[in-house]
């Protein structure tokens, strides 16, 4: 072979080499560095773990980038790089992308009247108000409408779209930033209209295939329209994707695939949360620093998109930046201090040497994160009280009909009857998770039906049961798909047996009690 054709033959291999590890590998995948070689300290990631472990926040995972890379990603074992995260309302910011994709394709505008897209759910009267409401307002939460009409509008009406458009408005639209979750909803509805899709599934094309984000779904409304303003789920990497395409004004790849006007557009501020807010209000609070279309400014030059009990995206111009969290909090805002006294603080602007010891006690740390399962106690009062039992509750709308237990080799297994013909069998572990699916819906913030959040069942599962004194029994059930647990605490008395029911979410300050006999 001369050197003609073996040069031929070396840039045919590695061409081909290319083409495989782009296929294998993908183009859309983020890559892996270390802290120091993109300018960030080691010890500052190990110092916001630490921080959180010695807080009364409960972090499930988190992905932070720099440079478009990843520096450090955990997941608070059971929950794992591979599930899915509901998001609350940082679903909110994939709506107003989709708007931006619709924007984009001249199938609408941010000034389009509201009234245009739904002439056949209009009110008998069409006020002033209603008649001046235009998308941006949507999307900028300055409908005008008082009080905050979501939980009214979704417990009781099975036509959302006409319960939003027959609710006051009180205020000039534009004139008063009200946070409002139908707003968003409003918004799929139109995305809907416009385009003849839901919006997760108009996103497909355009987001989710380029950023190479599968495996999406998405709460919908009695009429099958997406919620909008709540209720996608995604992987937590896929949030820091999601984040890295707005920080780079929407490429990816080196391809616009989101229009750059709206990646800047959506995320600048529209307006004021309180306009009159003191210097010492808008130094502490991030929720006073202006809100752009579905997503909110914060402190330190930043954005973000955000959901109930901690989920965010964190987006840092300046520091080009991303970390995406998800969570179980009851204090946003302190989770938040915890990043910018943390993780902020440990960018630096160029590269720093190799901290291999330090380096090496965060990745062993990153592997070993969990969230410890309950200590079991004394077994011997499953043994003694609850194991090879059944126990009947009655009919009740919250509790299951029976319930049978059955220890073996300490995993203790639950069947929960609903009917004589429908029960499911759920195990926990003695000191370990034990992962397993379900169709028993979680506890949620919102008073969705159930009919329509069981459209994304099963709902994956992560069980451990404990004891405590001589006859009770408690069985934590983590839905790791979700940032909330669930608690089954039963008592028995003799033939006598009591449960009671409540959640994470609500700090278990709403006990729902249930009283039940042995039946065999």
């Amino acid at each position: 072979m001369n050197i003609q054709k073996i040069f031929v033959f070396l840039l045919l291999a590695a061409v081909f080499f290319q083409a495989c590890t782009k296929t294998e590998t993908g183009s859309t995948e983020l890559q892996n560095s270390t802290p120091e070689a993109e300018g960030v300290t080691s010890q500052s990631i190990l110092n916001f773990i630490e921080a959180v472990e010695n807080s009364n926040h409960e972090l499930q995972s988190f992905v932070y980038l720099r440079h478009g890379k990843i520096i450090a990603k955990g997941w608070w074992s059971p929950y794992k790089p591979e599930l899915k995260h509901t998001l609350y309302s940082l679903s909110k910011s994939f709506t107003s992308t989709a708007v931006g994709f619709a924007v984009g394709e001249n199938l609408l505008s941010a000034n389009d009247k509201v009234i245009s897209f739904f002439p056949d759910e209009l009110p008998d009267t069409i006020s002033e108000n209603l008649a001046k409401l235009e998308v941006r307002h949507l999307l900028t939460m300055s409908v005008g409408q008082f009080p905050e009409p979501t939980f009214s509008i979704i417990s009781s009406n099975n036509d959302w779209v006409k319960a939003f458009l027959a609710t006051p408005i009180v205020y000039e639209p534009g004139t008063k930033f009200l946070y409002n979750t139908a707003a968003t909803y409003m918004l799929a509805a139109i995305v809907k209209k416009v385009t003849g899709e839901n919006v997760v599934d108009y996103l497909k094309p355009r987001l989710f295939e380029p950023l190479n984000i599968t495996g999406s779904d998405w709460e919908v409304d009695p009429k099958g329209i997406n919620t909008g303003g709540w209720g996608l789920r995604l992987k937590t990497e896929d949030l820091a994707k999601f984040g890295q395409l707005y920080l780079q004004n929407g490429i990816w790849n080196g391809k616009q695939v989101l229009p750059e006007n709206w990646a800047k557009e959506a995320t600048t501020k529209k307006i004021d949360q309180n306009p009159e807010a003191t210097p010492e209000q808008l130094a502490k609070d991030d929720w006073l620093q202006g809100y752009g279309y579905k997503f909110w400014r914060s402190r330190h030059n930043s954005y973000r998109g955000d959901g109930a009990y901690g989920q965010y995206i964190l987006v840092f111009p300046e520091q080009d930046a991303v970390i995406a969290i998800t969570a179980e909090t009851q204090n946003m805002q302190s989770e938040l201090d915890l990043v910018f006294d943390n993780l902020l603080q440990g960018m630096k602007e160029s590269k720093l040497d190799a901290d291999k010891t330090t380096l090496e006690k965060l990745q062993q740390k990153l592997k070993s994160l969990e969230l410890t399962p309950p200590e079991p106690g004394d077994i011997s009062v499953v043994e003694n009280n609850f194991s090879r039992k059944t126990f009947d509750f009655g009919e009740n709308e919250n509790a299951p009909k029976k319930i049978s237990f059955n220890l073996e080799n300490g995993k203790l297994q639950a069947e929960f009857y609903f009917s004589d013909d429908n029960s499911e069998t759920l195990s926990f572990g003695g000191n370990e998770w034990i992962t397993g699916e379900t169709n028993i819906p979680v506890t949620s913030l919102l008073p969705q039906k159930n009919s329509n959040i069981l459209k994304l069942a099963p709902f994956k599962v992560a069980g451990a049961f404990s004891c405590s004194g001589e006859n009770s029994l408690e069985l934590t059930l983590r839905y790791i798909e979700s940032p909330h647990t669930e608690f089954y605490l039963f008592k028995t008395n003799g033939n006598k047996i009591s449960l009671e029911r409540s959640n994470s979410r609500t700090n278990r300050s709403e006990i729902q009690t249930f009283e039940g006999q042995l039946i065999q």
